[in-house]
């Protein structure tokens, strides 16, 4: 099994920054692909930003520029650096890791509110 705990969450204003971070524990790979979904009230869980084990980066394009996604596998790591944030940034964030045999983990999930 694999645990992930997310922390780094909070209210911030706008053009704020935050950091958030998620740690793994258990039956985990430094091979995993590992991202930050959200999911605000009323809607579906969308990707924000994934990194694979070789740190090749994917982002949604509302966050392109403003968002950057990073590991570190000695800590079994990873961040989420949110700079520029914008209200419609605030959702519920979710931690994301997926093994090489399809496996896939989530976080309990952490708080962010942006207010105008």
């Amino acid at each position: 099994q694999v645990q992930l705990v997310e922390s780094g969450g909070g209210l911030v204003q706008a053009g704020g920054s935050l950091r958030l971070s998620c740690a793994a524990s258990g039956s985990i790979f430094s091979s995993d692909v590992m991202g930050w979904y959200r999911q605000a009230p009323g809607k579906q869980r969308d990707l924000v930003a994934i990194i694979s084990s070789g740190r090749s980066t994917n982002y949604a394009d509302s966050v392109k520029g403003r968002f950057t996604i990073s590991r570190d596998n000695a800590k079994n790591t990873v961040y989420l650096q949110m700079n520029s944030l914008k209200p419609e940034d605030t959702a519920i964030y979710y931690c994301y890791r997926r093994n090489g045999y399809r496996d896939e983990y989530w976080g309990q999930g952490t708080q962010v509110t942006v207010s105008s």
